[in-house]
This record gives structure tokens, sequence and C-alpha cells, in this order.
């Protein structure tokens, strides 16, 4: 599919479908939009009354024009109420037109959408994101994928003449984006530990970062205890990925994202019940795989940052050789922590990953994890928690999200929560009482930093869709790429 930018205005476009959005309470047709509603005889009042069109987010229309105009289709897009229009709005609006017109059998579309706050370039870029993402199709594993079905060819971004970087800027950001919706989405025989290192080394060859895979025998070596001990009930090698973007010169800044890389996880001896979504847990590496879609969009992008990707890879299995509740571990700083719960797992290999990346010397560390379903209970399914105590942090990565159109809330780290997880035998447990759940995750991960400025990310609830939802189709999101991505350029 071809995305392009044009300074043709929608009375002088031809093609299969012409999409148009329309604020709430104010679809009255005036100017251009008179114009064309007489070129095309009256259809789009009709359109308008016949469907009681009322302009609202995320409502739209559409029928065949006829006749023999240069337009086949055309379709009326809802974009709310004009005083609260954001840059995701124009996202999700591209999306639901990019949708239609995919209904509709067409090839070919053009958007004619409003400039959001006087900038063309961010208005072209949520465009381009918003088709991009809803137009993707996952059938790797079907027999018989969709092949042979109309699909949308070329995309024209009306009035955006001129904003080829910003389109260029959003086919990158969505590579990533769909790089980590492969990885979720992907079943746990597809998708090992093993092959996730194979995905960071291709990542690195084409995109010239540097990468360090360490092997069992290295994490031995450097203590990693915590990680290990997940890992050793699974018959598949544990991969410790390490990837860095350094850019020519002195970086701006330096800064590493770490994410949760559990391929599948079972709950260990702790094993997941029926009901437990146990088969789904394909989707525990959900925060590794927006690390490895980041690098691939900063190795394109290439901004003035040294950025570090890291992740500890495993299985959370079952066998002879697995982790019981009970034991205590040793994590790589020298904390021990009494297990009474193996399926709180992925705290564990983020433990060891936290202690390695702050002897980086980077300036900040977020790290994002499908961690805790308490998280999922408190903010429901689309919103991401963030725990951090630093407020700058979390006020640039609030504003990367936003920028982005992901949600992200956060929630308090209170220190007192901390008593819950105080064990008899060792320096602490690895689960506390039920109440607070995600809050004690995010304390335990905060002892396995000693001074640099932190962030988690416990995005257990986005980083799958059960239905389709904005540019989000049902299944795997990608969730964080897009935020990690405009954290990282500082566009905030």
């Amino acid at each position: 599919m071809e995305i392009r930018v044009t300074d043709t205005q929608l009375l002088d476009w031809a093609g299969d479908s012409l999409a148009i959005g329309l604020f709430e309470d104010a679809v009255e047709l005036t100017g251009d939009l008179a114009t064309l509603d007489q070129k095309f005889a009256g259809l789009l009042t009709e359109l308008i009354a016949e469907e009681e069109f009322k302009g609202k987010l995320a409502s739209s229309v559409g029928t065949r024009v006829g006749g023999t105009a240069t337009v086949r289709k055309v379709i009326l897009v809802g974009l709310g109420k004009k005083e609260a229009l954001k840059l995701d709005t124009l996202r999700r609006a591209a999306a639901n037109a990019a949708r239609t017109a995919k209904k509709q059998k067409s090839k070919t579309l053009a958007l004619s959408l409003p400039i959001w706050n006087n900038d063309p370039a961010q208005t072209a870029q949520a465009l381009a994101e918003g088709v991009q993402l809803a137009l993707y199709q996952d059938n790797r594993f079907k027999s018989e994928p969709e092949e042979n079905s109309i699909q949308v060819e070329q995309v024209d971004l009306l009035g955006l003449g001129g904003q080829e970087a910003a389109v260029s800027l959003a086919n990158q950001i969505c590579s990533g984006v769909i790089l980590a919706r492969q990885l979720v989405a992907a079943p746990a025989n597809s998708v090992t530990p093993v092959t996730m290192a194979e995905t960071a080394t291709q990542i690195a060859s084409e995109h010239g970062l540097q990468i360090e895979i360490l092997e069992r025998e290295d994490c031995e070596k450097l203590g990693m205890g915590a990680f290990l001990a997940v890992a050793q009930a699974s018959d598949l090698p544990p991969k410790f990925i390490h990837l860095t973007y350094k850019p020519e010169g002195t970086p701006k800044r330096k800064l590493a994202i770490i994410g949760k890389g559990l391929t599948f996880d079972s709950g260990g001896l702790n094993i997941k019940g029926a009901g437990s979504g146990i088969e789904s847990m394909k989707m525990d590496m959900g925060g590794a795989a927006a690390t490895l879609g980041a690098a691939k969009v900063i190795g394109q992008i290439k901004p003035d940052v040294e950025v570090h990707f890291i992740s500890a890879v495993t299985e959370n299995m079952i066998s002879g050789r697995a982790m019981h509740p009970g034991d205590v571990i040793k994590a790589s700083n020298g904390k021990t922590i009494e297990v009474n719960n193996t399926d709180a797992e992925g705290r564990l290999t983020l433990a060891d990953a936290l202690v390695f990346t702050e002897k980086l010397g980077v300036d900040a560390i977020v790290d994002l994890a499908t961690l805790t379903g308490a998280c999922v209970i408190a903010l429901g399914d689309d919103i991401a928690g963030l725990f951090t105590p630093s407020d700058t942090l979390a006020t640039e990565l609030e504003k990367a999200a936003q920028i982005a159109g992901e949600k992200i809330w956060r929630l308090p780290m209170e220190e007192r929560y901390f008593e819950g997880l105080k064990s008899g035998i060792a320096d602490m447990k690895n689960t506390g009482p039920r109440p607070g759940g995600s809050i004690t995750a995010a304390l335990f991960l905060k002892q396995f930093l000693k001074e640099t400025t932190w962030a988690h990310l416990d995005v257990a609830g986005p980083v799958w869709a059960d239905k389709e939802n904005g540019y989000n189709n049902a299944g795997a999101t990608g969730f964080g790429v897009r935020t990690l991505v405009h954290w990282v350029l500082n566009e905030a």
C-alpha cells in the first residue's frame, strides 16, 4: 500500500472512495462540501438525512455515488465535538475510513480531514499511522490467506502536500508496531527465546545496532540467579538480549528500555488453572515485543540519543528442575528472594535485567511488562499503569503517550505496602497481599535499582484487544512501541 500526500482538494480528486470528516452537530454542508454535494446531485445531503448521521465520534456511513462521477463511493466519518479534537481522533478516523473503504472493495482512497492544531506534519503522520495499523492483517498461520481479496492499494492525504517526511516517519513507526504485533500474536511454538534472539540479531544487522546475547553460562557468571531460576525448568535455553543504538557524535541522552520476555508462562508449579487464560500466555512477552519494535524504529530514525534495548527472555515451565514455591534465590545484586508464587516470575527476570542495565550508566530506564492482573482490574484493558518515583520522567512518558495515542495512568508507589513483601528468611518475597498487587510488584522492582531514574509500565491490559478498537484489530496491539519512540525522540 502506498500513502501519498497531495495538495489536491476534495473537489478535484478522482478514485474509488472519498472519505470526508465531519464534526458532531456541524454536519451542514458549506463551502467545498456544498459544491461537492451539488456535483453529486445532493447525494451527501440525502446520505446524512437517511442515515441520521450526526458526526459522532467513531461513526461512519458510506454509499455509492453512481452516474458519471469521478468518485465511485463516498464515506462520511464522524469526528465528535470540534473543540475536543485530538491528534488521536484523526488517527482513529483514518482507520475507520480505511476499514470502510476495504469493505467497499476500494483500491484507492482519499482522506479529507481537518488539520490538527495547525500542524500538517503531525496530522499527516497520524493519518498514515491510522490507515496502516487498521489495514494490517496477520495471515501467517492460516492455510489459505486472504491474498486474493481486494485490498486498498493507494491512500491520498488531501491538502497535505509536502509532508512526505511525516509519512516516512509513520511508516517507520508502524514497522515497529507491526513487528511487536507479530511477536505477541505468534504462538509459543513459533516465538521462543531462541527466535527472539534471532529477531534481535536481524534488527541489529539491518539497522546498524550493536548486539550482545548472553547465554545461560554468561548469566551464571553475572550471578543472575533470579532470571535463571525462572528459566531452569524449560528445555529451551534462556537468552539475555542487549541491543544498543549509538548515534554518531556525543549523544544528547543515554536511555534504556527493558521488556519482560516470557515467551510462555505456565505459572510454573503454581500452575495456571482452568479459566486462568493459560492459552493466552504466549503474549507474556508483550514488553519484550515492544522493546524490539522500538529498537527497529530507532534504528531507522537514528536520533541523537543512545538507547539500550534489553530483555531477559525465557519460558516459565514445569519439570523436575522447576523452581519450587518456598525456594530462596539470589539476584545479581546479592538480594535474596523467597519465591512464594512461581507464577510471579516476570518480576524475577526483570530484577536481574534492572541490575544489569543500571551498570550501563544510562540517564533513565523504562521497563514494560505484562506484569499483573491487578493492573487490569484497576485500569481495564485499554490503559497501562505507570509507576515511577520521578515526576519528571512521569511527565515525559505521559506526554509521549498522548502524542502516540496510547493511554497510560500514573499509580502511586506507596512505600508502606512493601511491608507485605517482607520475608522471615530472605530479604523479600516475590509477591505480597492481594490488595494493591500492581503497586507491590512495582515496589519489588524498585529494590533492584540504586540511583538511576526509572519508570515501570504495567501493560498487561492493552497489549491485547479482544475486539476491533480504533486502529487496533482484534488480537495483538503492539502497545508501547509508539510511546517509547516518542519518549526517545523527546518530542514532548
